[in-house]
């Protein structure tokens, strides 16, 4: 996937910035180093628990071992019930490791049984780079990832409708064990509340890893995903490198419906070729200024003999920019191609003994 080299500034250790539904990356500084993410690790944390969870409204009891977690803490209690939507929300607004712990254990049986879970959805994102080991983020040995690959998981996060949801809430209200009055659950991105089109997702913090933000944002059918490690103005760095991104680049409509892309030769057709495009208009993040200089490159499958219907699977084209890779598209054929009929072949048959 060919990357902006346009040069951003950041006060972050590493950084990383996608557009989500293509995973372009716009922006970067040292983004496959490693380090500790503190609890933007909670996002994954989440994903794993949604994607491992038929019924995200099903109350649990709370594990004793999660009460008095240190840290960041929505102070569950022993022998307390709570929905593990209720604890998600807990977990991603107000940073609770009581809650990572119980979702662990409810989860997964137990935290190391989750971490497995959690780098198993890690390896399928296509993280390549991480190692979890807690489902919280407070330090450990070998717990680590890169911004990159937390930018990488965010992006996938935030196709899945729950994980939206959560992450864009600003205060939930659960119930609360022992009171007359419910919990209330205030998130602590201050982005949502400041950033033009902010829909998440998560803070961090601890003296190892240092101040940590994954931030996304919705403008123009663009959105886009910032991950800083150890960045000291976090909110400030994010903000700044979302409105440039939004600034400069743009969802372009790169490949339209129902254009024709390029022709596929048939045989024993009347038509010597029929037309090929894409099944849907696919767009991607572009500088205006890159728009002009990209390049096509297709190819088609061989020996097309008629008939062919509408809508074959026939061949693939490659968006190029400066001859790296943007994607590949699939192409069909956008018309169909009829056999010849025995009378039409006669006459060919005829045509080729009178030549």
């Amino acid at each position: 996937m060919a990357s902006s080299q346009s040069a951003v500034s950041t006060s972050a250790e590493s950084m990383a910035l996608l557009e989500v539904s293509t995973g372009r990356v716009l922006y970067q500084k040292n983004m496959h180093h490693r380090q500790a993410p503190a609890s933007t690790t909670k996002i994954l944390t989440a994903i794993t628990v949604i994607e491992n969870t038929p019924d995200l409204d099903a109350a649990h009891k709370v594990p004793d071992s999660a009460v008095g977690v240190e840290g960041s803490s929505i102070y569950l209690a022993h022998g307390e019930q709570l929905s593990v939507r209720d604890l998600l929300y807990g977990l991603m607004l107000q940073s609770g490791n009581d809650c990572a712990e119980s979702l662990a254990i409810i989860v997964g049986g137990g935290k190391e049984k989750f971490a497995g879970l959690m780098n198993e959805t890690a390896q399928k994102i296509g993280a390549q780079n991480s190692n979890f080991v807690t489902p919280h983020g407070l330090d450990a040995q070998n717990h680590y990832t890169t911004a990159y690959d937390l930018a990488l998981i965010s992006a996938y996060a935030l196709k899945n409708p729950d994980f939206q949801q959560i992450v864009r809430t600003k205060k939930h209200s659960a119930p609360w064990h022992g009171h007359d009055y419910n919990r209330v659950i205030v998130n602590k991105n201050k982005l949502l509340n400041s950033f033009e089109g902010c829909d998440g997702v998560k803070t961090g913090f601890t003296k190892k890893a240092g101040r940590c933000l994954v931030s996304s944002a919705t403008r123009s059918n663009m959105q886009v995903v910032c991950a800083v490690l150890n960045c000291g103005p976090m909110f400030e760095d994010c903000a700044r490198l979302m409105e440039t991104a939004f600034s400069e680049f743009s969802s372009t409509e790169v490949l339209k419906k129902g254009e024709t892309l390029a022709r596929l030769p048939v045989s024993a057709s009347k038509s010597e070729s029929i037309a090929l495009g894409v099944a849907e208009s696919v767009c991607f993040p572009l500088r205006k200024t890159e728009l002009s200089a990209l390049q096509f490159a297709c190819e088609t499958v061989q020996n097309a003999k008629a008939p062919v219907p509408c809508g074959k699977e026939s061949g693939k084209i490659q968006v190029l920019l400066e001859n790296e890779l943007l994607f590949t598209a699939k192409l069909y054929t956008i018309e169909s191609a009829e056999s010849l009929s025995l009378c039409d072949r006669l006459k060919d048959i005829a045509g080729q003994w009178t030549a």
